[in-house]
């Protein structure tokens, strides 16, 4: 929204069109209609600023010029002078109304915390660097304007990160007491159920907690407990956590458990796997745009086992 279409709106001087587009702007947001609120009354504010000192200073010097004056041409040239002294300082009172205006919305606007939230659906957004986001469901990922050294954001939830590099200027991501550091990479965060989860699809990222730090390349990953002590790093068996961002299940000697828990998560079912050397059984295939009852078929035939479905459970046995 450009401020000037504000000023216009206030003043009344918007067409129908103009008039829409300010509304559905204040509509789309809660921090939209309160950067609106918070700039009309700056706005009013040095309206009234601008009328007090203007009829102050009008009357206090037309009086001390018709004391002094006793020429009717001086007084004429003088009164000609005087107007264009006030005009003059008119535009002065605008331009640093104008400054102050400016730099009040900008520090505003540099320290307003900017969020992305993902409600029933995957969201896919740019931030201001031109790193590419996509937040799973109920994720939300805050930050503010990347004005220092770094390029910090919070997050809750999980989100795939294709990071615009810039080696003078970290990315940074908080979640809960873990950081993730970066320079330029792809890689997905993930935290629930009190875990976090940090799998590296390119580049290299820095994950740390407290006093203790581990490097992951391509093909690795972390996963760190709530209560866990240290941070240690493995191969990830396959892309299970890009089905949100492109409806595919990648097994790459992925074990059985691995993506049943996957399943339960997608499809919102409960997976059991009743012995654990069927757990530990590895499938290495793709899933593409696949039912939850095509990829149980596919298990079922690869590994000659029995499905079964009671008590809202799916039983592998």
């Amino acid at each position: 929204m450009n401020d000037d279409i504000l000023v216009k709106y206030l003043v009344g001087e918007t067409d129908a069109d103009e008039n829409a587009m300010v509304e559905k702007w204040l509509d789309a947001s809660d921090d939209n209609l309160k950067y609106y609120n918070d700039f009309k009354k700056i706005w009013e504010d040095s309206l009234l600023i601008a009328t007090k000192n203007t009829t102050v200073n009008e009357n206090e010097a037309w009086e001390r010029f018709q004391n002094r004056i006793h020429k009717k041409e001086t007084s004429v040239i003088l009164n000609k002078s005087y107007r264009y002294w006030q005009i003059a300082a008119s535009i002065i009172l605008i331009i640093g109304l104008g400054w102050f205006g400016y730099s009040y919305f900008k520090n505003k606007s540099d320290d307003a915390i900017i969020q992305l939230y993902a409600s029933n659906r995957a969201k896919n957004d740019t931030l201001p660097d031109g790193t590419i986001v996509t937040l799973n469901k109920n994720s939300l990922l805050s930050y503010k304007k990347f004005t220092g050294s770094t390029r910090p954001v919070t997050l809750k939830g999980e989100a795939f990160f294709k990071v615009s590099p810039n080696k003078t200027k970290p990315f940074i991501i908080h979640i809960n007491d873990v950081t993730v550091k970066v320079i330029g990479t792809s890689f997905n965060v993930k935290n629930k159920n009190g875990k976090t989860i940090v799998n590296v699809e390119t580049g290299i990222v820095k994950v740390s907690r407290n006093k203790d730090e581990v490097e992951l390349i391509h093909g690795e990953k972390v996963v760190i407990a709530n209560q866990q002590a240290g941070l240690f790093k493995s191969v990830s068996k396959g892309r299970l956590y890009n089905f949100y961002r492109n409806r595919e299940l990648v097994c790459d000697e992925t074990p059985l458990q691995e993506l049943a828990d996957a399943l339960n998560e997608i499809y919102n079912v409960n997976i059991v796997i009743k012995s654990t050397s069927l757990q530990e059984k590895t499938l290495t295939t793709t899933f593409k745009d696949q039912s939850l009852d095509q990829i149980l078929e596919v298990i079922q035939e690869t590994f000659t086992i029995k499905i079964e479905r009671t008590n809202n459970q799916i039983l592998l046995e």
